[in-house]
């Protein structure tokens, strides 16, 4: 198993933190040095995504396509109601935690996959665990939660409970030995340090009220740290139910459809997430997780040979495509259905059409290239991993100051402001101050003219320095140019006209586009 203490933390930003709640720990209490451990466990973890949404979005469909295996269960039963953490080990096995911190290892189902019902006392497990050998682990926990739009109001406050006032857990890797009696984790402490670090959040065709709730919730449970295009983004599922005519000006393509309406979706959920993609779950599920099997290319194959006629007929609903008379058997084509539904079946159809000679495994590419599933696992890339370090940071230092904050003790707190500071000072640490600046803009904390609000959006929410500047594409000198120019105009707005808090938002922005600028100009050689 790969153990805490074997991780590192993983950037300058977040080893920086990791320094500071070292230095601090004997300078604080008992009980606020308890909870800088467990921020400098969490620094040496990988990042935690969350992935959330309404009841029967499709997470659990979602979390076995990007973790490639079918093992998360999707039908309804006693597992679906649990908040599940995917992580990387080296030997594949599930641990029930109960409420009272006891664990017991839960066999893997004939299929694989965490049995959909516990044979013990459901209202006393906190959670589950599952370890995975799988790689994509290695660098990101997966949390597979209950619908948060839920009528169950125990799977809500299990969800609520894990990402928000988790009980303080020792890794496995942790020698045992116990604190002294007055430095346990209180709730308070505990809310502090819990809670997801990034969210991914599954939405189907029409965003509702509750959606907006459900990312408030994700939000109070991150120790006050507001969702936002740091550390969400949103994936409109089952894009193939779309119904084309629904959408003006998608001249009937499904997909059209799909990534016309996931823009619309973005501008509702914005600046709570950083984009919305669109994606087919189960596609991606079978074509990654290894259920689409030879024997399914195999019939596929006897249904591309069926006549025009027959086969659009059949295709019409999904009755009519299990029961109409065909040499392929009902029972086949119901697994076919199971497994890719009618847009897929279509999909892969069309495509042993074009090339009949297509084998299972370029059939199985052919599927998952519909399923949208890379542009998911782009932006996955692009938001969380290639900014772990920011956001892991970020989010340490939020709990490291609700942790002094939770103390009561005004000497404390000031020792641990006082440190933050100096920490914020740093050049190497302006990432954090720009993530802090993005935050108190899009939370609506700093009032700010909308034009300059979606600058600030722009600037702190890419890593790429076209998008940053709103000019992708663009020869450098241009680029380089136009951060120059900026830079002067933040400043200039910080020193006349802004308010104290817009101009706090100002000063950073302007060093962030300096820095570009000087980024450019030695890149330029």
């Amino acid at each position: 198993m790969t153990t805490a203490t074997e991780q590192h933390p993983a950037g300058p930003l977040s080893a920086a933190v990791a320094n500071l709640c070292t230095r601090l720990q004997p300078q604080v209490s008992a009980r606020t040095a308890a909870g800088f451990r467990e921020v400098l466990r969490r620094l040496s973890a990988p990042l935690q995504v969350a992935v959330a949404g309404r009841i029967k979005s499709g997470k659990s469909t979602l979390v076995n396509a990007l973790i490639g295996r079918r093992v998360a269960p999707t039908d309804v039963g006693e597992c679906t109601r649990l908040v599940t953490r995917f992580q990387y080990g080296t030997v594949d096995r599930v641990e029930i935690v109960f409420e009272d911190g006891r664990k017991q290892v839960l066999p893997f189902s004939a299929d694989g996959m965490i049995p959909n019902d516990l044979e013990v006392d459901f209202d006393k497990v906190s959670h589950l665990e599952a370890y995975l050998t799988n790689a994509v682990l290695r660098d990101l926990t997966v949390i597979d939660t209950p619908g948060l739009g839920s009528l169950d109001d125990a799977s809500v406050k299990r969800t609520e409970k894990l990402l928000g006032a988790a009980k303080h857990r020792r890794s496995e890797s942790e020698d045992g030995d116990e604190d002294e009696g007055g430095d346990e984790l209180d709730d308070t402490s505990r809310n502090a340090v819990a809670g997801a670090e990034a969210v991914l959040y599954v939405v189907t065709q029409g965003v509702r009220a509750d959606d907006q709730q459900a990312l408030a919730a994700f939000t109070a449970a991150t120790a006050s740290r507001e969702a936002g295009p740091v550390n969400a983004i949103a994936v409109l599922n089952k894009a193939d139910t779309i119904a084309p005519e629904s959408v003006a000006g998608s001249g009937g393509d499904v997909w059209k459809a799909a990534s016309m309406l996931a823009e619309k979706q973005a501008a509702t959920l914005k600046p709570r997430v950083a984009d919305v993609i669109p994606v087919i779950g189960l596609l991606a599920e079978s074509a990654e997780s290894g259920n689409f099997t030879s024997a399914d290319a195999d019939a596929l194959r006897s249904l591309s040979k069926l006549d025009e006629g027959t086969w659009e007929t059949m295709l019409m609903s999904a009755d009519i495509f299990t029961t109409w008379d065909c040499e392929v058997t009902e029972a086949t084509r119901n697994r076919l259905l199971e497994k890719l539904d009618l847009y897929g079946i279509r999909t892969a159809v069309d495509a042993l059409r074009r090339d009949p000679e297509l084998t299972a495994g370029a059939l199985r590419r052919s599927l998952l290239n519909a399923s949208g599933l890379a542009g998911v696992r782009g932006r996955l890339d692009a938001v969380f991993r290639a900014r772990a370090d920011g956001i892991k940071a970020a989010a340490a230092l939020a709990s490291v100051t609700a942790l002094a904050h939770a103390s009561g003790d005004p000497g404390e707190r000031q020792r641990v402001h006082d440190a933050i500071e100096v920490l914020l000072a740093k050049p190497e640490a302006h990432q954090l101050r720009l993530l802090e600046a993005l935050t108190l803009v899009t939370s609506g904390a700093v009032a700010m003219p909308e034009d300059l609000a979606e600058e600030v959006l722009r600037v702190g929410s890419s890593a790429d320095i076209g998008e940053q500047l709103g000019m992708k594409g663009r020869p450098p000198r241009e680029l380089s140019a136009y951060a120059l120019e900026r830079a002067g105009w933040w400043r200039s707005f910080a020193s006349f006209g802004a308010t104290p808090a817009q101009s706090r938002v100002a000063h950073v922005v302007h060093r962030a586009y300096f820095l570009i600028w000087q980024q450019l100009r030695e890149q330029a050689g």
